[in-house]
């Protein structure tokens, strides 16, 4: 039988075959496929095109209907019919053809038939159903191809309801003795996981068996699903790290066999994915990263050849060692292989140097220094891709002292670029750095340049967040009139010249900025703006869009009798407009350019109210969408569902791709992008980075003979001095000509600089400029990091967000050593043990007792020694403990639990995080309709902690806070307590809690904490009769099903299993009868889920119903978990 086998794999080649003969691998030229292609390839025009091919369709569809047609003929009319469909004519008769062929035919016409159904239906088209059993079918055949065939199709498109269906058997296929059955079934569990993560969540050791299998091929399919799942959840597999590392290093060892290797590279594309596996395990985790020092240091060893594929091997090394715990070693090799790109003369290293070094410049903004002028010369570089990937870097290193240099340079890339995706790109970073940075003149001018340049393919985002930097200001008054002046006197230039080239985003910006802030200018009459405005409404190049912004800003403007008569003008020309909107706005022109006290009530001026309150959920309207649903209207879908259903579909889309531009930039909106007068007052604005004073030394970029010429207000005098330097705001890192000489004198055993060649000089100075305030530690860029200096003007404080605080580093976790069953596996593919890292010790924790009610009191301590061990950073219910050496060792919490909850169950206290002085530990205890989360601060300094601002939130909980007046200070020594209720809203295999909290000592500091429990605490019994729960079955609609583990193989299994459940998951058993039983729970609130177990064939068959939809999935996790525990 295998030589059969070997066989019918040697000619699978040849079996798509037209030719008569057999064997031929060549299109024949006489085949009626070639025929069509000769046909098409002959014609002169797309007319003819489509003439031909619906006659070539409407005769495969006559010979297709036709009885008399065998299946061969059947296989060829499916491939011609296949090439009209790839040039984009529909040929839908021919679906349920494509899916009898694949469940009738040989293997040949089967092999087409598969082929036909994935090129033509998608993973929701109605046909696909009738597929089920044939995939049933050939995966339980005996013939190798035919379960080849299976599992492809599978892992390619496959009902996402239809999974349950054939789920066991592809599991089944793990063990298959033929390792190319085995890498299918592992790529097709992939896709299973893409698509319905909860069903595929109960085998996930058996993805482990993948990992090791002794086939490097089914290895390799295993890391696309790992990637992924750790992509997700890094925590979860910090045990597999050694595993990982053992596999790399088998790889670099050249351990695979041969047939892996490219241009003699061992395997490149594995490396490449564990490399990026290793990067995401080891970040910010010291001790997971020291597993993978020895294994990254090899793989840079080894890939010094040169070729391509070693290029991307080595920067996938340098990108893992600069994400995870540094060690000085192996960044000092990193800095030399980014080196050795950056000074290549080949362009695609000199690229990928430039994209290393913007991808590491972060954690080492030295660096940069190190290659300062190659970045120079690469802004002249002939080839736009590097000079696109340096404004890259240079927009990374941005702050307080090089930023209008930066800007500068990235305005003239601009001006000399032609490619609109670029354009795009480039502006949305110069505006983001206008206005992180707003210097008065310089933020006018540089955004006016934005606007000009931008034109109107910039998002709209751009201007909207102009106009509401604008409105709300500064710190400052006087800085704020001083800003809106400048904008008014340069916009009112700006329409006094030509007006036909700017953009129609610009005229609206100009149109809002005159109308809202034309009076602060006392010399300039309100006439001689309506007259430059109506200017714009005159030209030909105006779009309707424009003119509602110019009549809005004239409705604002008309005051006074040449006012007013010019407003009547307008109005009366634009009443009759044939475009609402502007007939809309004409009147309005009309009447309140007539009615000053309207007027003034409707558009104020210079007021200090608060903004408008908004009701956005329109509630107002609920009467007539109540009326609406009742006569048969459609109910509303937000448009994330309707994006989710278009995207189901898989219908072809004719709207163009969005512009991708960066995050921060669509955090200003307008709430009505079609109307210039409502401005969104509630979205928020990129945040800007804390104020920190700048403490560090000086720069380590030492250029001899160079005189800082830069300053923050743009270009200094060559003739300034010493002491007149002194005064700029920003000090320089460089030292002047007189304190060059004042060391020449002080150090006279110093050589003496040699003359600079005037093009290098300037190439130096303009480093100067660019690499300001990189040298120290706390100079930080713009991507996150902190300035040297704080800014000159300031935005206006907001409410405190979850967001706004730094986020608290996350701790070391333990890496708990490999399983012997995951040694015993690997052994067969690697031929040295896996072995885990050594775990560091964790420091002592707060004692694990239960606390009060909310408020403070203070704490005793004792200096008797307790007894301290040493707990998993993990714990069984999910938390993860942020590991703090600086967390007191002796405290007890066991007396501050609030007196409601000391008779309820209650887990172990973990410690969330630590900053400073502040401690923060929770649990959580279970009541009968919600879970309460207990919150512990405790205040380990003498003094007093004010102004604690608590923020919880969830995806998939509802948090409600239990005190009527939060916690808000914490004496010195004293522990605060706050309590939450939590209820499920999403269900999920495990739900999280995110937080913040700030508070002031002697700063204001704030820090971010988690916490991660199972579905499990939030399960209650559901007390039912049977009756009760037979009507309940019959009316929901959502189910899995799912074959689970037996306790034991007696006649008392079924009980024995049930009990487990209802002990460890808090379910009701409702009633057993034989074989069978019904289970019923619920999870808090009101979210019921009923379960009908049966023994079967050794195992037990359980089938879960519920209303809610991702409840069974998650129960079903929790249930196989359960019973593979006990």
């Amino acid at each position: 039988m295998s030589d059969v086998v070997e066989k019918t794999l040697t000619a699978l080649p040849s079996l798509l075959s037209l030719d008569s003969q057999p064997g031929s691998a060549k299109l024949s030229s006489t085949s009626k496929l070639g025929n069509l292609i000769r046909g098409i390839t002959e014609l002169t025009s797309k007319h003819e095109e489509e003439k031909l091919i619906q006659r070539e369709l409407t005769s495969i569809k006559e010979q297709m209907s036709s009885p008399s047609t065998s299946m061969r003929q059947m296989k060829e009319l499916m491939v011609r019919a296949i090439y009209c469909e790839m040039l984009g004519y529909e040929a839908s008769f021919t679906y349920i053809h494509a899916i009898k062929l694949a469940q009738q035919g040989t293997a040949l016409e089967k092999r087409v038939g598969y082929l036909a159904v994935s090129l033509f239906l998608n993973e929701s088209h109605e046909l696909l159903l009738l597929l089920v059993n044939t995939v049933l079918k050939d995966l339980q055949s005996t013939n190798l191809i035919e379960v080849c065939m299976a599992l492809t199709v599978v892992s390619q498109m496959f009902p996402k309801d239809m999974i349950p269906a054939i789920l066991p058997l592809v599991e089944e296929k793990l063990n298959h003795p033929k390792e190319i059955i085995r890498r299918k079934a592992v790529l097709a569990l992939y896709k299973f996981y893409q698509i319905a993560p909860n069903q595929v969540q109960h085998i996930h050791n058996k993805f482990r068996k993948a990992l090791c299998d002794k086939d490097p091929g089914v290895m390799t399919a295993s890391l696309h699903i790992y990637l992924q799942m750790i992509q997700e959840n890094p925590e979860g597999y910090k045990d597999l790290t050694a595993s990982f590392v053992t596999i790399l290093k088998q790889v670099v060892g050249g351990k695979l066999p041969m047939d892996f290797n490219y241009h003699s590279v061992p395997a490149p594309w594995l490396q490449i994915q564990l490399l990026r596996i290793l990067s995401l395990l080891g970040k910010n985790d010291q001790s997971t990263s020291e597993i993978m020092y020895d294994v990254l240091d090899e793989s840079l060893r080894r890939a010094e050849m040169n070729h391509n594929i070693t290029y991307a091997i080595l920067y996938e090394c340098v990108k893992c060692i600069y994400t995870i715990h540094p060690k000085s070693e192996l960044l000092e090799k990193a800095a030399k292989c980014i080196g050795n790109f950056v000074l290549s003369q080949k362009i695609n290293l000199k690229y990928l140097g430039l994209k290393a070094l913007t991808y590491v410049v972060q954690q080492d903004p030295k660096l940069a220094l190190q290659h300062q002028m190659t970045i120079i010369e690469c802004l002249d570089h002939p080839d736009l891709i590097i000079k696109r990937e340096t404004l890259e870097l240079l927009f990374r290193i941005t702050n307080a002292q090089n930023v209008t240099v930066i800007v500068e340079k990235m305005l003239e890339f601009l001006q000399l670029n032609e490619d609109d995706y670029t354009t795009t790109d480039l502006v949305g970073k110069v505006a983001e750095l206008a206005e992180k940075y707003p210097y008065n003149e310089w933020f006018i001018e540089t955004m006016n340049t934005v606007f000009s340049v931008g034109g109107d393919m910039m998002q709209p985002d751009i201007p909207n967040g102009f106009l509401k930097l604008l409105s709300e200001g500064f710190d400052s008054v006087e800085e704020d009139r001083k800003l809106r002046q400048f904008a008014v006197d340069s916009y009112i230039s700006l329409l006094q010249g030509e007006t036909g080239k700017l953009p129609q985003r610009f005229l609206q910006v100009i149109s809002w900025v005159l109308g809202e802030y034309a009076h602060l200018r006392t010399d300039l009459e309100p006439a001689t703006v309506l007259r430059l405005l109506s200017k714009l409404l005159d030209s030909k190049n105006t779009s309707s869009e424009t003119k509602s912004w110019v009549l809005i800003a004239m409705t604002k403007l008309c005051d006074g009798r040449t006012g007013i008569s010019a407003a009547q003008e307008v109005s009366e020309t634009y009443s009759s407009s044939l475009d609402t909107v502007l007939r809309q706005r004409a009147q309005e022109l009309q009447h309140l350019s007539q009615d000053s006290e309207l007027r003034d009530r409707v558009l104020p001026r210079d007021t200090g109210l608060e903004p408008p309150e908004v009701d956005s959920s329109l509630s107002f309207l609920d009467g007539f969408v109540s009326e609406a649903l009742a006569a048969g209207a459609a109910p509303y879908k937000p448009p994330h569902q309707r994006q989710e259903e278009l995207a189901q579909a898989k219908t072809l889309s004719l709207e163009p791709y969005s512009l991708s531009l960066p995050i921060s930039m669509s955090s200003c909106s307008i709430t009505d992008r079609q109307s210039p007068t409502l401005l969104s007052i509630s979205s928020g604005l990129s945040g800007d980075s804390m104020d920190l004073s700048h403490k560090g030394g000086s720069t380590t970029l030492k250029l001899d003979g160079v005189k800082r010429v830069w300053g923050r207000d743009g270009y200094l005098a060559q003739r300034e001095s010493v002491e007149e330097a002194a005064k700029v705001e920003v000090p320089s890192p460089l030292h002047s000509a007189s304190e060059q000489g004042e060391a020449e004198g002080a150090h006279s055993q110093n050589p003496t600089p040699t003359p600079t060649p005037e093009p290098e000089q300037e190439k130096q100075q303009l480093a100067s400029s660019l690499f300001v305030g990189l040298g120290s530690q706390s100079s930080v860029c713009l991507m996150g990091k902190a300035e040297p200096n704080p800014q000159r003007f300031r935005r206006k404080a907001k409410s405190p967000s979850l967001s706004s605080g730094p986020s608290e580093p996350t701790s070391n976790s333990i890496i708990s050593s490999p399983s012997t069953v995951d040694n015993l596996l690997c052994n067969n593919l690697l031929d040295s043990n896996i072995t885990s890292g050594a775990s560091q010790d964790p420091p002592p924790e707060l004692s694990q007792d239960l606390s009060t009610a909310n408020g403070t009191c203070d704490v005793e301590f004792t200096d008797r020694d307790e007894e301290e061990r040493e707990p998993s950073l993990i714990k069984d219910n999910g938390v993860i403990a942020h590991e703090d050496k600086d967390r007191p060792k002796d405290l007890c919490l066991s007396s501050h639990l609030p007196a409601e909850l000391s008779g309820c169950s209650c887990s172990e206290i973990i410690p969330l995080c630590s900053h400073q002085s502040l401690h923060l530990s929770a649990c959580h205890v279970q009541r009968d309709e919600f879970l309460v989360l207990v919150v512990f601060i405790y205040n380990s300094s003498d003094s007093d902690v004010q102004q604690i601002l608590l923020e919880l939130e969830s995806d998939q909980l509802q948090v409600s806070c239990v005190c009527e007046s939060p916690v808000q200070e914490v004496s010195g020594d004293s522990v605060a307590v706050c309590q939450y209720t939590l209820t499920v809203r999403r269900p999920s295999v495990h739900v999280e809690v995110a937080g913040v909290v700030s508070y002031t000592s002697q700063t204001t500091e704030s820090t971010q904490f988690s916490y991660k429990l199972p579905l499990t605490s939030f399960i209650r019994p559901l007390t039912v009769s049977t009756e009760e729960y037979g009507t309940m079955w019959l009316a929901f609609s959502n189910d899995t099903k799912q074959n689970l583990t037996l306790i034991s193989e007696d006649q008392e299994s079924l009980t024995a299993s049930l009990n487990v459940l209802k002990r460890k998951l808090q379910l009701h058993v409702v009633e057993i009868i034989g074989m069978e039983g019904i289970v019923a729970c619920r999870v808090l609130q009101d979210q019921p889920c009923l379960m009908h177990c049966r023994v079967h064939a050794g195992s037990l068959a359980v089938w879960l119903r519920s209303p809610v939809p991702d409840l069974p999935d998650c129960l079903i996790y929790h249930c196989q978990r359960a019973l593979q525990e006990h």
